[in-house]
């Protein structure tokens, strides 16, 4: 997954499960108003929504979130560069998992295969 350089500056992501909508915020440097926007237009933020509608990011969403916040303030992306950019890297990403997987039970198969001729 893609690391914009300013993220060094940001404080270290605690190894919690679940972040508020403020933690992520100070996590992020960015405004609890500007995550919700956010949300709106980048499908991959989904924070878990509970009790009164409030918002629990999961620390994959904090790494989506530096990664938007990267795209944008640092590298100058609008908001429809930034979505392209990001839905592109995820399809690289689910096409490499979806070959390590096929890999891996090709494997198990042609061992199961070997096991079955004995």
């Amino acid at each position: 997954m893609l690391e914009p350089g300013n993220n060094d500056e940001l404080p270290p992501i605690p190894g919690k499960r679940y972040f508020t909508i403020g933690e992520v915020s100070e996590l992020c440097a960015v405004k609890p108003h500007v995550l919700r926007y956010w949300e709106q237009e980048f499908p991959q933020l989904k924070p878990v929504k509970r009790r009164g509608n409030r918002r629990y990011y999961q620390r994959q969403d904090v790494l989506v979130i530096r990664q938007i916040r990267g795209l944008l303030y640092d590298e100058g992306f609008t908001i429809g560069g930034a979505r392209q950019k990001l839905t592109g890297e995820e399809a690289r990403v689910d096409t490499t998992q979806s070959q390590q997987i096929i890999r891996q039970l090709r494997l198990e198969l042609e061992e199961v295969l070997r096991l079955l001729r004995r």
